[in-house]
Formats: structure tokens, sequence, C-alpha cells
């Protein structure tokens, strides 16, 4: 009774979404604060906000990811143990 879980991949479609849609708010929001009426630091200082942002946002991304890889790791070691010890049990063996 091994069950091999199914790789989940998002499909291309997905995936041409995703950056897409990063591209496009990523540019607007460089086009928003190059456009602004104010001095020249104030948007700097918009820009390494954002690019802050956004690494800060991958990092948490990729730290969720890893936490669940890791959590269906330890899932998969702990059903393998269960099924050995199920394997091995044999019920009318006498004590």
């Amino acid at each position: 009774m091994s069950d091999t879980p199914v790789k989940q991949q998002s499909t291309a479609a997905f995936y041409g979404q995703a950056v897409a849609s990063f591209a496009v708010a990523l540019a607007a929001t460089a086009i928003g604060i190059f456009n602004l009426q104010t001095d020249s630091w104030v948007r700097a200082f918009l820009g390494i906000a954002v690019l802050y942002l956004v690494t800060s946002a991958f990092t948490l991304a990729k730290v969720i990811r890893d936490r669940q890889e890791a959590g269906q790791l330890v899932n998969r070691v702990d059903q393998a143990r269960l099924e050995k010890l199920l394997a091995e049990h044999d019920p009318l063996q006498k004590l």
C-alpha cells in the first residue's frame, strides 16, 4: 500500500500568467514612481522600498514552500514506518 504522491506541477499558462502579472505590477509601480511630482531622493527611496518588498516576497514564498515540502517528507517517512509496522504485525502470533 505504498502510494506515491503525484507531483503537482502548474501549467504553462498559469506560469505565464504569474510572470506576466509580476512584470506588469513591477512596471506599473516603476512608472508611477518615475512620474511622481517630487524630489528625486523620494523617488529613489520608493524604488529601493519596492525592490526590498519584492525580494522579501520571494524569500517568504521560498520559506513557505520549503516548510511545506519538509512537512510532506516527514509525513511520507511516518507513513512508511506505519506500513512497516503493520506488515510485520501478526495478530495470530502467540505471545
